[in-house]
């Protein structure tokens, strides 16, 4: 039989609904359900035949206080329904809601997508039933409490689900928990979203300055290689730019769309690189972020991950790492879960690696899972041909940042810079060539305006010592050694070998006399 549905406008009386039901219910009708409102009464029913259908609407036109009947295509709460339907069918996150004994109730597609089940099938069944795992929203019933940004990590036959969530407590009129609703984000939404916002400046091949042929050579086979997948490992001195070609490789590359992610491995002591690689779980350690943290290994995913100073990893790290390469899995740290990992590695280092294998100090597998693709990127004084383009690079972008108009370089400066060594690389250049347009008021650098990096500690002023302890003295002598070695060697651990103290006592010290900008990025 036919659907009907109904609206009747009515006086706002004690008693109009039970007269409309009795009517109803003495022709038939099957009422399916009904809303009720202040004048208006909206019923759907079916049960009643054709013939019958017009004495129905004229035995309920003869109850007093009946204004008008009129046939209508939804129900209200039928429209409200299908508007928070389509509302929750499109977001772009997964969305679920149980009542209060943990039956699924709503299940929308992302979320089906996410938690790899059929929702028809999951509607009605017990949430514990549907995800085997301790699930944070179930809590909820409990507690009602709710919960932001948990971290779940799901195995089970139908694969594997990796999301964040938050979920909050539903609660009726007398503010009693009658059931649970949470959100989900895949975790690879996740990861664009974050890259998405912190995304540096885009650096292409273009950004490399070079006009030496031992250059152009290096730059040309960067540009091959960075159409595959393959590892690679830049070789050369501190200051040559090999994060630049890291850059312009991941740009060039068919995982440009995705996470560059780049860490100096001897900025950090040991645990810290351990746990920034591979991320740790609640409680692994004293200070531990509650619901843990993704390594950067899990941020890179279908990305690149750029190491630097590769050659600074404990022995213990470089066996991890060694793992990873091997398996395309991470670890974290504290965790039982091995999670897949999809990325592109590019390391560098300014040690030679060959040498300290030959020694003991580096793993020979991982030093030829790394060494795939070598790099060699050669020292500023192997290629002083370069020098035009990149004072004249330095002239544009310091002009742009200091505000400033300068045109030339004297003749004189370029001869002086042809005859320095150029310990410190392009970096050392710059740091040269942004001390001189700080100094210059005209329009040409001039050499006085020239200063080079003198790493002899100058003697203290004898004038300047009193009214200063001796432990004060010491410290200003030390926060000036520290700061020439770190502008010197532009990471910690090759400065600590250099100052004959452990990495560790040198982070102290770096923290201690705020320093940190000095290390190299």
């Amino acid at each position: 039989m036919q659907t009907y549905r109904w609206c009747i406008n009515t006086r706002d009386r004690v008693g109009m609904v039970l007269d409309v039901l009795r009517v109803l219910s003495q022709e038939g009708a099957n009422i399916i359900t009904m809303d009720v409102a202040p004048g208006v009464i909206n019923v759907k029913f079916t049960g009643v035949a054709a013939a019958g259908f017009l004495r129905l609407e004229e035995k309920l036109r003869l109850l007093p206080d009946i204004y008008r009947i009129r046939e209508i295509e939804v129900l209200p709460h039928e429209e409200r329904e299908r508007q928070l339907k389509a509302v929750l069918d499109s977001v772009s996150e997964g969305i679920i809601a149980v009542d209060r004994k943990g039956m699924i109730t709503t299940l929308n597609p992302v979320a089906e997508q996410i938690l790899q089940v059929n929702r028809e099938k999951a509607i009605g069944q017990h949430l514990a039933d549907v995800v085997p795992a301790d699930v944070p929203m179930l809590r909820i019933l409990e507690t009602g409490q709710g919960y932001n940004n948990k971290e779940i990590i799901l195995t089970t036959q139908r694969g594997r689900s990796h999301y964040i969530t938050t979920g909050r407590a539903i609660k009726d009129e007398r503010g009693e928990t009658v059931g649970a609703v949470a959100a989900l984000k895949d975790m690879s939404e996740v990861r664009e979203l974050v890259f998405s916002l912190t995304r540096p400046p885009v650096i292409t091949f273009s950004d490399i300055i070079y006009a030496s042929e031992a250059m152009g050579r290096v730059v040309e086979m960067a540009k091959m290689v960075a159409r595959g997948n393959s590892t690679i490992l830049i070789c050369g001195e501190s200051g040559t730019g090999k994060e630049l070609f890291a850059r312009a490789i991941h740009t060039a590359g068919p995982r440009r769309r995705k996470p560059f992610v780049a860490l100096n491995c001897a900025a950090l002591p040991d645990a810290l690189v351990e746990s920034e690689l591979f991320g740790y779980e609640e409680g692994a350690f004293t200070g531990a972020k509650r619901g843990g943290k993704q390594g950067l290994f899990e941020l890179a995913h279908q990305g690149t991950i750029f190491l630097d100073e590769i050659g600074e990893l404990s022995p213990h790290l470089q066996v991890k790492l060694l793992r990873v390469l091997q398996e395309n899995k991470v670890r974290r740290v504290g965790g039982r879960e091995e999670i897949s990992v999809d990325v592109r590695v590019i390391a560098a280092t300014n040690r030679n690696l060959k040498e300290m294998v030959r020694k003991g100090d580096f793993r020979e597998e991982l030093y030829y899972r790394l060494n795939v693709i070598p790099l060699y990127i050669p020292p500023l004084r192997d290629r002083m041909e370069d020098l035009p383009v990149l004072m004249e690079n330095c002239l544009q972008k310091f002009n742009r940042v200091l505000k400033k108009r300068v045109k030339r370089v004297h003749p004189q400066v370029l001869a002086r810079f042809l005859q320095h060594t150029w310990p410190g690389n392009v970096r050392e250049l710059e740091n040269v060539m942004e001390r001189a347009m700080n100094l210059v008021e005209g329009e040409e650098i001039r050499p006085e305006h020239i200063l080079f990096e003198d790493l002899c500690i100058p003697g203290p002023d004898l004038q300047q010592i009193s009214g200063h302890s001796l432990k004060e003295l010491k410290e200003r002598l030390e926060r000036e050694v520290i700061s020439r070695m770190l502008a010197k060697y532009g990471a910690a651990r090759p400065a600590a070998r250099a100052l004959g103290i452990s990495h560790t006592a040198l982070l102290r010290k770096i923290h201690k006399y705020n320093l940190r900008s000095l290390l190299e990025t």
